[in-house]
């Protein structure tokens, strides 16, 4: 899994940081999206899914391998 943040267009609403602190965090400054993990291990897969279905700006894609 590869995990793509468009920071364009993050709202900061942190709902993925909720979901997913260990791939997620947001700027001090504005709240933007940081990406920690942009190869997220396995365990931490369905997690990711969640913060990006419920992305309220649509700031997070996830693409599969292979």
């Amino acid at each position: 899994m590869k995990v793509i943040v468009d920071e364009g267009r993050c709202c900061g609403a942190g709902q993925c940081v909720l979901i997913a602190p260990e791939v997620f965090d947001q700027r001090d400054e504005d709240g933007i999206v940081v990406l920690l993990e942009p190869e997220p291990a396995a365990d931490r897969h369905a997690a990711v899914r969640e913060a990006a279905a419920v992305c309220p700006a649509a700031a997070i894609r996830v693409e599969d391998d292979g």
